[in-house]
Order: structure tokens, then sequence, then C-alpha cells
């Protein structure tokens, strides 16, 4: 009797189907303990936040100040 030939196939679909989600895991973990780029593991200030934004021209000069005094 024939089951069309799914009978062998989706077992093996599993398996590697599990070992993707282990393998997706393990990276996760890795990733979460690592220190992002550029952060030298220090944390920053919100002043010095705000200050890279402006030096990057995220925010124009009055939104700068303003969000500078709310911080004081």
């Amino acid at each position: 009797m024939m089951n069309g030939g799914f009978g062998h196939g989706l077992p093996g679909f599993g398996m590697i189907l599990f070992w993707v989600v282990i393998i997706g895991l393990i990276v996760l973990v890795v990733r979460a303990l690592m220190p992002r780029p550029g952060d030298g593991g220090k944390q920053r200030s919100a002043r010095e936040i705000l200050d890279e934004r402006y030096a990057r021209g995220e925010i124009d000069q009055v939104e700068y100040e303003q969000k500078k005094r709310s911080l004081s």
C-alpha cells in the first residue's frame, strides 16, 4: 500500500525543523550576551545621546535646546 510518498519525508522535515530552531535559539542567546559595537560596554547618559542626535542632524537647534532644558 502506498500513501502518496509522504510517509518518509515528513519525519525528516521535523528533524530539520528541530535543528533549525535549536541553532536559531543558540544564535539569539550568543547575540544577546555579546556587547554591541560602538557601545564600549558603558551606559551613555541622556545628555550624551541628545548631543549625538544634534550632531548628526536628527534634531534642530530649537528642539535640542528644549530637550536640554527639560533634562536639567
